[in-house]
């Protein structure tokens, strides 16, 4: 009996949901030189020795960008679509100065 409840308990249950991370990955169709852009902007870490991509932390609305020299790039850390478009403009409006294209 008491699994019978058990068992109708957890039916009954709903779920709480939550987004708490959205990842996305995206194509500026550009060249980026990496190098000068971590020595430019110190949010930028680039160490080609141990990985082909520049991390940029972005601080508002929080997220971390993987640039790769091709200009593909993957967003990690947002929470609404809304978050992720502001993070895009904002990081496409910073390495604009440093396309090779």
């Amino acid at each position: 009996m008491a699994k019978e409840n058990e068992q109708k308990r957890k039916l009954n249950m709903k779920p709480a949901i939550k987004v708490q991370n959205i990842v996305v990955s995206a194509d500026l169709h550009a060249t980026i030189d990496l190098y000068s852009l971590s020595k430019n902007v110190k949010e930028v870490d680039y160490e080609p020795e141990q990985f082909p991509g520049a991390i940029f932390a972005v601080k508002e609305p929080k997220a971390k960008i993987i640039l790769f020299k091709n200009g593909k790039l993957i967003c990690t850390g947002t929470n609404t679509e809304a978050n992720v478009k502001k993070v895009l403009e904002y990081t496409a409006k910073v390495i604009s100065k440093y396309v090779i294209d």
